[in-house]
């Protein structure tokens, strides 16, 4: 007895017809794929919009006179604070060296 056929008696009406016109499987998965698009547009502008809330809501803070407060910022003030500190806190200590290292230089050959 032979293997099944590749054209089988009953075929489904619509297969025959996805076979001679593919378009018609691809025509409604691209308007499903476009309306997706159109439909989380929606929830991609309310993510946008409570974010600018959150920063309107940070300006009325400023508005109530947050700022008002703070000292102004001078680069070359805050590097003299700096290099004053450091001046005063540092002092030069010498390590101990291992024994049998000179003070300078390598260490001298071992007799063999």
């Amino acid at each position: 007895m032979p293997t099944f056929s590749s054209n089988p008696l009953n075929a489904p009406t619509y297969s025959k017809i996805f076979r001679k016109h593919p378009a018609l499987f691809g025509v409604p998965f691209v308007l499903i794929i476009v309306g997706a698009s159109f439909g989380l547009q929606q929830f991609t502008q309310t993510r946008y919009d409570l974010h600018a809330q959150k920063v309107t809501a940070l300006s009325k803070e400023q508005a109530l006179g947050l700022t008002q407060n703070r000292k102004k910022f001078d680069i070359r003030e805050e590097y003299f604070k700096l290099s004053a500190a450091a001046a005063e806190e540092w002092e030069p200590k010498r390590i101990e060296r291992p024994k049998g290292l000179p003070e300078w230089g390598v260490p001298p050959p071992e007799p063999p």
